[in-house]
C-alpha cells in the first residue's frame, strides 16, 4: 500500500519526537537521563536552559496543534512563547517531560487526522500564514532544532547554577 503524504508527515513527526531519526537523537532520546538540576542549569550564560527549551518546545507543539485544529490563540505572548520554569524539583521536571510527551502524542493524532486535500490550505498564524504542509514540517524542524540545542547543553560541564 502506498503511503500518503499525511502518513509520511506523521511518520516524520513520530521520528522527531520518539526516534529513530535519521539526523541523530529525537527529542525524547536526547532528554533521556537529564536530571532536574542539569535541566535547570545554565552552562552557557546567554543560552536557554534545557528546561526552558523543553517548555518552549511543548508550547509550540500545542500552538501548532491548535492552529491545525482552528483553536490556537490569536496572539502569542512572550509568556506563552517562553514559559517560566518556576520550581525546579525532580517532580516538576518529570511533569515537564510528561507534558512534552503528551503534547507530542496529541499533535501526532492531529497530523494523522489531516485530510490530504487540506495540506495546501493556509493555517493562520499570529504574524504569518502558512499552509498546513509547511506548518507541520515547521514544527518538526523546530522540535529537532531545539533537540540539537539540548544535545549541546548536555555536553557542557555540570554544576552550573540555574
Amino acid at each position: 500500500m502506498a503511503k500518503t503524504e499525511v502518513t509520511r508527515m506523521a511518520d516524520q513527526w513520530r521520528r522527531a519526537v520518539n526516534g529513530p531519526a535519521w539526523h541523530g537523537p529525537s527529542i525524547k532520546e536526547v532528554l533521556k537521563g537529564v536530571s532536574a538540576p542539569q535541566a535547570a542549569a545554565r552552562p552557557l550564560p546567554d543560552a536557554h536552559s534545557i528546561w526552558e527549551l523543553v517548555l518552549h518546545a511543548t508550547a509550540w507543539i500545542d500552538i501548532v496543534r491548535g492552529r491545525l485544529e482552528g483553536t490556537a490563540p490569536k496572539r502569542i505572548t512572550a509568556a506563552m512563547n517562553w514559559p517560566k520554569v518556576g520550581s525546579t524539583s525532580a517532580r516538576d521536571w518529570r511533569r515537564a517531560i510528561s507534558r512534552l510527551r503528551r503534547a507530542g502524542e496529541r499533535l501526532g493524532a492531529t497530523i494523522r487526522r489531516l485530510n490530504a486535500g487540506r495540506l495546501d490550505r493556509d493555517v493562520p498564524g499570529v504574524d504569518d500564514t502558512w499552509t498546513a504542509y509547511v506548518t507541520v514540517h515547521g514544527i518538526i524542524q523546530h522540535t529537532l532544532y531545539h533537540a540539537g540545542q539540548i544535545a549541546v547543553l548536555k555536553k557542557q560541564p555540570r554544576g552550573t547554577r540555574p
